[in-house]
C-alpha cells in the first residue's frame, strides 16, 4: 500500500512530482532536543539502536518535528559486523571500536553469514514497529553499510582518516580480501531483504569510506560487491547507493541497478547528471555546513541547489549526515525551502 506521501517512492521511480521530497541523513540525531531526551533514558547510543521502541520512537521524531518526506530507521551499519560474530562499542565522543580485528583467515572462517531476520531481529522488529506507527503517512527508508566500508572497520577496528590497515590487506591479502567481502556482501542482502519483508519502502546502502580507494580498487573491492546487493535488493524496492568522496565512481554505480545514485556536496551537479545520465535519479548534495549560516544564506542557496537539479528525478539531501551542533531551525529552514519551492 502506497504512503500518503509518496512523492520519495515517485521521484525515486523517474516519475513527475508537484514538488522536489527531502530527507536528510542522521535526521533522526542530536540536533533534535527530543533525540536527546529519549537517549538520555537509555545506557547509550548501541542501548538505544538496540531497543526496538525506543528505535521506532526516534525514527519517527524528524517526520513530526521537521516535516521530511521520509523517515529512515534508527540503526547503525556496523549492526552487521556484530551480527558476523565481531561485536563492537560505540565510544563517546570517539566512535566506534572493535576489540578484536579481522587479521587472518582463519578470523575470516569463523564468521558467519548473518541471517537478517535471527541476528538482527531488533531492527527488524523497529522497522515493524515503526511501519505500524507511521500508519501509512510517509515512506520507511532501510540501510546498511557498503562491504568496503564494513570491511573498512572490521580490520581496522575503528575510524581512521587513512585506513591504511585496511588498504594495506587489499594489497597482500587480496584473496583473503575477497572472501571477507562475499560474506559481508551475503550478511548485507540477508539483512536487506529483512528490513524490506518487514516494512521497508527503499533501501540505502552507505558507502562513508569510498574515497579512500583508488578508481581500480573501487571497482575490485567495493563496486564488484555493491552491483551484487543492488542486483538482489532491485527487484524488491528501490535501492539507493551513496559511496562518499568517490566522485570516480558514479559512473560505474550508474551502471549497477541501482535507482538512485547519492551525491555529496564536492561532487557537481550538472557532471553528475551527465554522467549518470537521464534514467536515474540523482540525491543530494548540499553541504552540511550551510546550515550554519543564517536564514537568507540557507534560503538561497537551497532554491540555488534545486533550480540546479531541475523538477524531475530528484531527492533533495545533504551530501552527507546533519552535524550534531546544527541548530534545528535552520534544519527546518532547509526543509521548508524545499516544500515551498516550485519551478
Amino acid at each position: 500500500m502506497k504512503p500518503e506521501n509518496d512523492l520519495l517512492l515517485r521521484a525515486a521511480s523517474g516519475e513527475k512530482t508537484e514538488r522536489t521530497p527531502v530527507w536528510l541523513m542522521r535526521q533522526a540525531g542530536r540536533v533534535l532536543p527530543e533525540y536527546r531526551a529519549v537517549r538520555a533514558k537509555m545506557g547509550g547510543f548501541k542501548e538505544l539502536v538496540e531497543t526496538p521502541e525506543f528505535a521506532c520512537e526516534v525514527t519517527i521524531q524528524p517526520v513530526d518535528i521537521l516535516g521530511v518526506d521520509a523517515a529512515i530507521i534508527f540503526s547503525d551499519i556496523l549492526v552487521i559486523p556484530e551480527a558476523m560474530g565481531l561485536p563492537y562499542q560505540m565510544i563517546e565522543s570517539k566512535g566506534p571500536w572493535f576489540e578484536k580485528t579481522i587479521q587472518t583467515e582463519k578470523d575470516i572462517q569463523d564468521l558467519r553469514v548473518a541471517n537478517g531476520e535471527e541476528d538482527l531481529h531488533y531492527v527488524i522488529e523497529a522497522i515493524r514497529l515503526t511501519k505500524a506507527a507511521l500508519a501509512g503517512r510517509v515512506p520507511l527508508i532501510g540501510f546498511a553499510g557498503a562491504p568496503w566500508t564494513i570491511f573498512a572497520y572490521m580490520i581496522e577496528g575503528s575510524g581512521s582518516k587513512t585506513f591504511s590497515k585496511a588498504k594495506k590487506f587489499l594489497y597482500t591479502n587480496p584473496a583473503l580480501a575477497h572472501l571477507l567481502l562475499e560474506k559481508i556482501t551475503q550478511s548485507t542482502v540477508h539483512y536487506l531483504k529483512a528490513q524490506v519483508k518487514a516494512g521497508a519502502d527503499l533501501v540505502q546502502v552507505f558507502d562513508s569510506w569510498a574515497g579512500v580507494l583508488s578508481p581500480e580498487q573501487y571497482d575490485e573491492f567495493a563496486l564488484h560487491y555493491i552491483r551484487e546487493i543492488c542486483d538482489a535488493l532491485s527487484p524488491l524496492v528501490p535501492v539507493t547507493v551513496f559511496a562518499k568522496d568517490a566522485y570516480f565512481a558514479r559512473a560505474g554505480i550508474a551502471k549497477t541497478s541501482c535507482r538512485i545514485v547519492g551525491l555529496d556536496w564536492t561532487m557537481d551537479i550538472a557532471e553528475s547528471r551527465a554522467i549518470v545520465g537521464p534514467g536515474k535519479t540523482l540525491q543530494g548534495n548540499m553541504d552540511p555546513c550551510l546550515l550554519y549560516a543564517d536564514f537568507e544564506t540557507i534560503k538561497k542557496e537551497t532554491e540555488k541547489m534545486l533550480r540546479a537539479f531541475g523538477p524531475q528525478n530528484h531527492i533533495a539531501n545533504l551530501g552527507h549526515g546533519l552535524y550534531p551542533d546544527t541548530e534545528k531551525d535552520k534544519v527546518r529552514c532547509f526543509v521548508d525551502t524545499i516544500k515551498a519551492f516550485r519551478f
